[in-house]
């Protein structure tokens, strides 16, 4: 007696990864997969010039870039802040100490001399 013989056929199913880009010196650059930001997380990306940015995904599915480094500490945090909304201006503070940073202009809401640089993103499918 023989064993019945099964053929799998074996689809291939064509996948496109969007990807974040950000507007940098003309040129759009490839920073991340859409998949590596998490609704209302950051992530930080590591720009052409050597420099960090720190990529931010809202519950609006909308997307911001601001630079990674907290001007007051130093330190490369951004990324890791809580985002929030002061009126209509989407910010993320600080986790170290606390201050806001509008992501539309990198704007510190708390002393608005301080300001960070602010990215144009995209996301491309």
């Amino acid at each position: 007696m023989t064993a019945p013989t099964v053929a799998a056929t074996a689809t291939a199913v064509a996948t496109t990864t969007a990807r974040v880009e950000l507007l940098i010196g003309g040129a759009w650059v490839p920073v991340c997969d859409w998949s590596h930001l998490t609704p209302g997380r950051g992530v930080a990306v590591l720009l052409p010039d050597g420099g960090q940015a720190a990529v931010f995904r809202d519950r609006h599915d909308r997307v911001y870039a601001i630079a990674n480094r907290d001007p007051f500490t130093g330190a490369q945090v951004l990324s890791r802040g809580l985002l929030g909304t002061a009126g209509s201006r989407p910010y993320v503070a600080s986790p170290l100490l606390k201050q806001r940073f509008d992501l539309a202009g990198g704007v510190c809401l708390d002393d608005e001399q301080v300001r960070i640089p602010a990215y144009t993103a995209r996301v491309r499918h």
